[in-house]
């Protein structure tokens, strides 16, 4: 008897212990706007999950490890954009969140934190097929041919010497070093150019450097660093994007100066409009800028990883200030840990430095040529040339076929391009796309 009860406090336990650790979805959220759509789901707390596709008919499966729903989500929201219908079920122990799809969609997910103003959440982005990522500014009159334009920002300078290695190195020197290999190798390349956001050993304050960038009407920007930690094992490169928090801070920030500055997105001044519009227009270009970011972002630690370790294989998200231009993809680099000794040694060494150049740059081309700015001369060039060969880094979520037809080849032909055997792919693997005249 005594044996009988200890058994069944101890499901009782084990089934307790099983409530607390499920995640809840409090709420689903969905909103679109050019041609992309968001689906956010807010959680009780982290989960994992999972995301693929399935066809006929068209639908993307979320399953979340130990999830249910809330009970006070009674009503589903009804489907806007690409989604059709939001259905959801379990599987194998698991919640699953189906959204029926109304056209093809290239998706991407990712975790964000708590804020001031809502919890843990699943953000869940869909692409439509063939629509660019990139930001076009409203301001921009359409000059067919132009150079894609890239702002590299060497970090500190001046006064600021940044972080200093056991040999004295210090990170602006590195910082400035690389980024001019890089702004090199950019103006070398056909239909780009390179803006240095300083080009010598002096500081620049972290708003003037978007601003200078801005002014350029850069189509991306990116920050050179090297990192440091007390640990002096530390080692590994990590590429940064701006967080969620800190895209509604500098949201907040930016409305709240509107009628006090010539406060502009996209060269588009906010003092004129009335703040439910101006709350939209930075949100719509901020969204757009993150997703840019994380895409670029995710092309450069495939490339980084062939050279370097990669400290983390995702693009990491943090409030930097000088990621936070609402109109602009920004991303930056920490290239190594310079409080390393070994990773310092090879910071001091050029041609290291131009290997770490030469991968941040093929990260960049690889984003720019699948995404590239319709009044842009690479735009023309892909749109002209018969036959061509587009490197695709195979990103979390992606498969043989939805990558077949996003770029209207056939999955026979890209398995021949890299010699594949089967479909199966992995992240970070790159792929010869044979991309045809007329496509």
């Amino acid at each position: 008897m005594h044996s009988r009860r200890l058994i069944l406090t101890a499901l009782l336990t084990l089934c307790v212990s099983a409530v607390q650790a499920a995640t809840t979805v409090e709420n689903i959220r969905i909103w679109s706007e050019n041609g992309k759509t968001r689906v956010v789901l807010d959680l009780s707390r982290p989960a994992s999950h999972n995301i693929f596709t399935l066809r006929g008919p068209d639908r993307l499966v979320v399953d979340l490890k130990d999830g249910r729903l809330g009970a006070g989500l009674t009503n589903l929201p009804a489907g806007a954009g690409a989604v059709k219908r939001i259905r959801t079920g379990n599987a194998n122990g698991q919640l699953r969140v189906v959204l029926d799809l109304s056209q093809d969609v290239r998706s991407r997910s990712f975790t964000a934190g708590p804020n001031s103003e809502y919890g843990d959440r699943l953000v869940i982005d869909l692409q439509q097929t063939g629509s660019l990522h990139t930001v076009k500014r409203a301001s921009e009159s359409y000059t067919p041919g132009r150079d894609i334009v890239i702002a590299v920002d060497p970090g500190h300078g001046g006064h600021d010497p940044g972080a200093i290695g056991k040999a004295r190195t210090r990170e602006k020197d590195v910082a400035l070093a690389i980024s001019r290999q890089l702004a090199s190798r950019i103006n070398a390349e056909k239909g780009m150019r390179a803006v240095l956001v300083r080009d010598s050993d002096y500081y620049v304050d972290h708003r003037q450097r978007t601003a200078i960038a801005r002014k350029h009407k850069a189509d991306l920007f990116v920050s050179i660093h090297a990192d440091a930690v007390e640990d002096r094992r530390a080692n590994g490169a990590t590429v940064y994007a701006l967080s969620l928090k800190g895209a509604s801070d500098e949201e907040a920030r930016l409305l709240a100066e509107r009628e006090n500055a010539a406060v502009r997105v996209g060269g588009v001044s906010l003092d004129d409009k009335d703040p439910v519009l101006a709350e939209v227009l930075l949100d719509l270009s901020q969204n757009a800028s993150l997703s840019a970011s994380l895409d670029v972002g995710s092309k450069v630690i495939g490339e980084l990883s062939r050279i370097v370790k990669v400290r983390r294989k995702t693009v990491q998200q943090a409030g930097l200030l000088v990621l936070k231009s609402p109109d602009m993809p920004s991303i930056l680099v920490e290239t190594a840990y310079i409080s390393n000794p070994t990773e310092e040694k090879k910071l001091r060494d050029a041609a290291h430095q131009a290997k770490l150049a030469s991968a941040i740059l093929s990260g960049i081309r690889n984003y720019f040529y699948t995404n590239p700015p319709p009044d842009t001369q690479i735009a023309m060039d892909v749109r002209r040339t018969p036959d061509r060969q587009v490197r695709h880094v195979i990103a979390r979520g992606d498969t043989l076929s939805e990558i077949a037809e996003r770029y209207q080849v056939s999955t026979a032909a890209i398995r021949a391009a890299n010699r594949l055997s089967s479909d199966r792919i992995r992240v970070g693997q790159t792929l010869s796309i044979p991309v045809f005249s007329g496509t």
